[in-house]
This record gives C-alpha cells, structure tokens and sequence, in this order.
C-alpha cells in the first residue's frame, strides 16, 4: 500500500474546510495592519464595480465584512454600465497616484464592451491586491510569491494544510483559466512540484488525473471529477463554483463529485466553504503586503509610486 493510500485508509472523511485557515490568515493580517496603522499608514481597500451586478454585489459584502475584521478600511464605487473605457481607467488612475488608498479591487463580471485585461493593467502593480496584473503574474515564475491571484494562491495554501511535500509532488491541474488553472501550475512549480495542466484539448483528463498526488479543479461543470479519477490518497482541490437544482432547491456545488469521492480522496475541499474563505483572506494578506510595499516605497524618498 502506497503512503497516500495508507493516509486515506486511516483518514478516509479528511474534509479540508477552508474557514480554519483563513481565521489563522485574517489573525495575522489584522496585527501587521495594527502594526502598519500605528506608524500612521492605515490600509485602504477601494472596490470598483462596473453596472448593477448581483453576483459582484455579494462579493462586495462579503469583502467588506472580511475587511472589517482584519482592521482594513473598505470603500465601495459603484460605475454605471455605460461608463467609458477612458472614464473607467481614469479612476483607475486617480486611486494609483493617491496615497491613501493602499489597494484596488476590479470586480468581475465587467460589461462585455469592457477588456478586463486593458482595465486590469491600468492598475499600478503595487496596489494589485487581486495579484492579477500582468506584473504579479509575471512575478511569479520568478519565483516572487508575496502577491499572486488569491483563488490560485488559496488552492495552493489548502494544499499545503495537508502537509503533504510540495518538493516533487505530482500534480495535475484540470482548467486553465488566466486566474486560476494557470496561476495554479506557476505557483506549484516554484515550489518545486512536478505539474500537469489539462484544459478542453486533453486526450483523457482521467489518465493524468489518476497519476496525481494532488488534483485541482476550475471548469465550472458539477461532478466532473469522480471517484474513478483520483488516484487513493490523493488532495483534491474543489474550485468549481455551480448552482445547480437539487430536491427542489437551488444548491451551490463545485466540480468533485463531493460524496462519491470523500471515500476515496485523503483530504478534499467541500464547496461551499473551502476555498472560498482562504480566498478573501488571501486577499486581505495582499492587501497587507502591498500597504507595507508602498510604505517602504515612500520612505525610501520616493514622493509618487
């Protein structure tokens, strides 16, 4: 028996729950903020949505609770849906060369006439809390980790909860979005793991995905994964985020066929309520390192970023 199957064997419902860990994230980011405060630089989180968004709606409430607890100040700007591409990216602008505001947040969706790539470069790298900058990416096979996509780094942290060595892991990441399947892959190849990228191209996605030691997922079908795919023992990394009607009710699945797999899998993440909570707490880490970036930037004698 392998040493991942032995580990499922004696943990056979090891179920990752995200909120633990984003606690223990969000404790440490509320003290360096206190820290960061005490020298009169407070950090500002400012959220920009474009037109009337339900779902970035949520987002929004959810970050600006999160936000609260870890002592970081929060402010909501609301666009209409018809603002120009210029208009947008010059408030992008005039909260880049504000001192004040510590980080921005673009939240998505955006109005179709909008390219998110156009909008999400006019942020100054240093204020790119969400690491989605052409920059932070960038930054990241170079092996500079302090500001990365906070889904694509949550996954990774999971991953790490689990204690399994990162050095020489074999890994297979199923989806490769810009910010989350391919962030993925760079962040577990800087530490060293041994990595596989599938998309909608692949051959067999079952093939590579029963070899793995750990398996992530981000297409945005419920039960794609299933049992017969992972390999025993195996980390399974849940991303998906899909509603779906159960028992007459509208549900909020991932990807993994969860229960199928629970038996099968050595640690697996429940959707809701895994990698979702790391995420905001990552993101509020970035906000934390990219205030103290900023301060350090200022000291130095710089007068602008």
């Amino acid at each position: 028996m392998t040493a991942l199957a032995a580990t499922a064997t004696a943990h056979p419902h090891n179920v990752l729950r995200g909120k633990p860990v984003a606690d223990e994230i969000l404790t440490d980011v509320r003290s360096g903020v206190s820290e960061l405060d005490s020298t009169g630089w407070p950090v500002k989180l400012v959220s920009m949505t474009v037109g009337d968004v339900p779902e970035a709606a949520l987002y929004v409430r959810n970050q600006a609770r999160v936000a609260d607890r870890a002592g970081i100040q929060f402010e909501e700007r609301n666009f209409a849906a018809s603002i120009s591409t210029e208009e947008i990216t010059a408030a992008i602008n005039a909260c880049n060369t504000d001192p004040r505001i510590t980080g921005l947040i673009l939240q998505r969706p955006i109005p179709d006439h909008f390219n998110m790539r156009t909008l999400q470069t006019a942020i100054h790298p240093m204020k790119d809390v969400e690491g989605m900058h052409p920059a932070s990416i960038g930054n990241i096979v170079y092996r500079d980790l302090s500001l990365g996509p906070g889904t694509a780094m949550a996954s990774v942290e999971l991953l790490r909860r689990t204690g399994l060595k990162l050095e020489g892991l074999e890994a297979v990441v199923i989806g490769h979005s810009e910010i989350v399947g391919k962030p993925i892959a760079f962040l577990l190849m800087a530490e060293g793991a041994t990595v596989t990228v599938c998309h909608h191209m692949t051959r067999s996605v079952a093939m590579h995905a029963r070899r793995a030691d750990a398996v992530f997922v981000a297409v945005g079908k419920p039960k794609l994964v299933t049992a017969d795919m992972i390999k025993p023992g195996a980390a399974l990394i849940d991303i998906g985020i899909n509603q779906v009607e159960m028992d007459g009710e509208i549900k909020t699945v991932g990807d993994v066929d969860f229960d199928a797999c629970l038996d099968t899998a050595g640690w697996i993440t429940p959707v809701p309520g895994g990698v979702g909570p790391v995420t905001v707490a990552i993101l509020m880490r970035n906000a934390l390192v990219a205030a103290r970036a900023q301060k350090s930037h200022y000291d130095t004698g710089f007068s602008t970023l």
